[in-house]
């Protein structure tokens, strides 16, 4: 079921929940919401993917800027996440950046870049076995429209369908909104844009949160290049790790298509069956069937059979949404 609601109770707890987190985590230096004004390291950081050796083996380069002309890079056999990667098998180096050329290295050899978007390898030995370019993915939901039956929350003309909704001048909805709509079983769309922010690191960068009824978290969190753990993106906080870590660089739009079937209580307001939710992260199933035994851990709400929200965390970072609608099941 879907429906609107007042101005009450509901809303004073999720504001009160906000603010506190706003309070603990100020933006910081360094934090860029808009791709047309970052820093030199932006043009390094990023996906590169390529074919390399005489057994035309994929492979895919991870970059993740830390700020200062720091950066560090994760190698990954087989391809990207989502695309060849399946084994647990990480080549991981640090790198800087000196006088346009980004470097990294280990005793197994180097990688080279020189701001062309293209990366040369070499061996342990300095040969060189080969290239990798740079990629900018998107996921196949990317702009998907709204089926017959769905009701929109957010398409770039208003934030009205939300309390405290804020757009930017170029038509985004900020972080920390609550939808008017109370829902129970549903599929959600929504995009995300992440900040970059090279100079911040674990949950204080790019952090935010999609709530499914104001009490189950969907964590949104620049990890890029990390683990892939229930704190970070595609993660459901508290409960369970994303299968595979599916976060774009920051800055690209992704997408989260959310399936979410609502626990069911008696008539006594016991809990008989827990609520259910599969996650798409930018079109790739990182959550299936997750049985959600608990509220999410400083969730605004308790579990309950009534209705609740959805609910995008302030974090104190600019994470930005576009795109947002729901189909009742």
């Amino acid at each position: 079921m879907l429906r609107s609601y007042s101005r009450g109770g509901m809303f004073l707890l999720l504001s009160m929940f906000t603010l506190c987190l706003v309070a603990a985590d100020a933006p910081k230096e360094g934090v860029y919401d808009d791709p047309a004004k970052v820093d030199a390291d932006f043009a390094f950081q990023g996906e590169y993917a390529g074919i390399l050796g005489d057994d035309k083996a994929k492979y895919g380069v991870q970059i993740i800027a830390k700020g200062a002309g720091k950066f560090h890079a994760v190698g990954l056999p087989g391809g990207l996440p989502g695309d060849g990667w399946n084994l647990p098998v990480k080549i991981e180096a640090d790198g800087e950046l000196k006088d346009g050329v980004l470097e990294f290295g280990n005793k197994e050899g180097k990688a080279v870049l020189k701001g062309n978007g293209v990366a040369q390898l070499f061996d342990g030995d300095g040969n060189q076995v080969g290239e990798i370019k740079r990629v900018n993915r998107e996921s196949h939901t990317l702009g998907a429209k709204p089926p017959e039956g769905a009701i929109v929350l957010f398409d770039g003309k208003s934030p009205d369908q939300f309390e405290g909704g804020q757009m930017t001048p170029d038509g985004l909805l900020k972080e920390g909104v609550t939808s008017k709509l109370k829902h129970g079983s549903c599929q959600l769309h929504l995009e995300f844009r992440l900040p970059y922010m090279p100079k911040a690191s674990g949950q204080g960068r790019g952090n935010s949160g999609c709530y499914l009824q104001g009490r189950y978290e969907v964590q949104i969190l620049d990890s890029f290049g990390l683990e892939g753990k229930n704190n970070e993106c595609g993660g459901i906080y508290t409960i369970k790790d994303p299968s595979q870590n599916m976060c774009y660089p920051p800055l690209a739009w992704q997408t989260y298509d959310i399936d979410y079937t609502a626990a069911k209580f008696d008539d006594q307001g016991k809990k008989v069956k827990s609520a259910v939710m599969t996650v798409k992260h930018n079109g790739i199933v990182v959550q299936e069937n997750v049985e959600l035994t608990h509220a999410t851990t400083a969730a605004p709400l308790k579990e309950g059979p009534e209705p609740g929200p959805i609910h995008l965390q302030n974090h104190g970072n600019p994470v930005r949404f576009r795109n947002i609608w729901i189909v009742a099941k």
